[in-house]
């Protein structure tokens, strides 16, 4: 990686955080342990992202020598899985802090970038600000924030909304653009002077992300912490294909919870209909067909979406290394894309046939069945399979490139 990997020391009396390892065991369970009191009000979020501040999960895709576990993209995404089916709210609250580590990581020689990548060696979660409402084209641009010179340092002022995990963040990377149009990446501690992060996110679903609105009032930035897009080492193609493929792993991860809540649910049932093919509910093969169908569309899920992730990974190293493969980069997008327009549908079909298994009473609020089917449809509607299907069929029929910047 260069002069990145001996930019800190390493920490080797943590305790590795990998797929399957007794300290990731213990912090799914922390996280699965809290999260029916997080769902009613009863606890925050904020209580399960200390936890993984204090675990330092933000810094398993960094190497050893950067202080960090050293997993591969596989390896984080099949944590996010894992994360998701214990609450899908917490993963999502870190998707833009993997996001940032990612394009870190991707231009090793960057001085800002080797600076950032401290805070998130110690544990630091780094959120984002960069959609704006008022934007016609969305996903381009950097909206109507601006960075304004004064003197050794810069200015911020701007509004922007869908800042998901910047309520739970300890910096936010702010997009924005000087008097002159240049785009320029400023990095903000959330506490700050000017900085008010709202909770005031009122989606039907992934209600603790707290994705509202993030505004930036004359807040003063060390010219250090801006960086010029222009000048980033590395022009990374497909910068958005790992934020795109990490919601559809939390959706998978929403499916295991889904075959969890269906086999409960069957097992509790004691009553069944009087022209039910069997009188006890668990031994209908009606109702068994169900959970079967349902356990298979997660394990779809779950098998598509590490599958794309082995693609992203090969071209991160490609990046890493210096020479980004664009031919790897496109087949990672497109791998991600087709993971998505399928998996939406399979999974808002499982999330309504959850409620075939549990019948009239699976509509109960107590059951919090539908907090399934409200997750999957926000975590879905952030890009429309649409536009998606298109993209990838007319490149398939006519060699259109796919799009490569937000949403893609």
């Amino acid at each position: 990686m260069g002069k990145v990997e001996t930019a800190f020391a390493p920490r080797p009396e943590q305790i590795p955080l990998t797929p399957g390892s007794p300290a990731l065991r213990r912090l799914v369970e922390a996280v699965t342990a809290g999260a029916e009191a997080r769902e009613t009000g009863e606890a925050s979020a904020r209580d399960a992202v200390d936890l993984v501040r204090q675990a330092r999960l933000g810094a398993v895709r960094l190497p050893p020598s950067l202080g960090g576990f050293g997993l591969t993209l596989r390896e984080l995404f099949e944590i996010v899985i894992d994360l998701a089916e214990a609450d899908p709210n917490i993963p999502h609250i870190l998707r833009n802090h993997y996001a940032f580590v990612e394009r870190a990581l991707r231009v090793p020689d960057n001085p800002r970038y080797r600076r950032w990548l401290g805070y998130v060696r110690d544990g630091r979660i780094i959120g984002l600000g960069a959609s704006e409402l008022g934007t016609q084209n969305i996903g381009v641009g950097n909206g109507e924030t601006r960075a304004e010179p004064a003197g050794e340092a810069y200015v911020l002022n701007g509004r922007k909304y869908y800042s998901t995990g910047n309520f739970y963040s300890d910096f936010i990377l702010v997009n924005a653009s000087t008097p002159e149009g240049k785009p320029v990446a400023a990095l903000v501690p959330t506490h700050a002077p000017g900085v008010n992060v709202d909770d005031d996110w009122d989606g039907i679903g992934q209600r603790l992300t707290a994705s509202g609105t993030t505004i930036l009032t004359n807040v003063a930035v060390s010219s250090n912490d801006v960086l010029f897009i222009e000048d980033e080492d590395v022009r990374v193609p497909h910068q958005a294909t790992l934020p795109q493929l990490y919601l559809t792993a939390i959706i998978a991860g929403i499916l295991r919870s889904v075959v969890k809540d269906a086999s409960a649910v069957l097992k509790r049932r004691d009553r069944n209909y009087y022209h039910a093919v069997a009188s006890r509910p668990a031994e209908d093969p009606l109702l068994q067909q169900t959970v079967g169908r349902l356990a298979s569309a997660a394990f779809v899920a779950e098998a598509t979406v590490l599958r794309a992730a082995e693609a992203l990974d090969r071209a991160a190293r490609s990046a890493i290394g210096g020479t980004p493969d664009h031919d790897l980069f496109v087949e990672a997008a497109l791998r991600t894309a087709k993971s998505k327009v399928v998996i939406d549908d399979i999974a808002l079909h499982a999330a309504n046939q959850l409620f075939e298994v549990g019948g009239a009473s699976a509509a109960r609020q107590s059951q919090r069945l539908d907090r399934h089917w409200r997750n999957i449809r926000t975590i879905s509607s952030h890009n429309p399979i649409s536009y998606k299907a298109r993209a990838i069929g007319d490149h398939i029929v006519n060699g259109t490139p796919i799009p490569s910047a937000s949403f893609f």
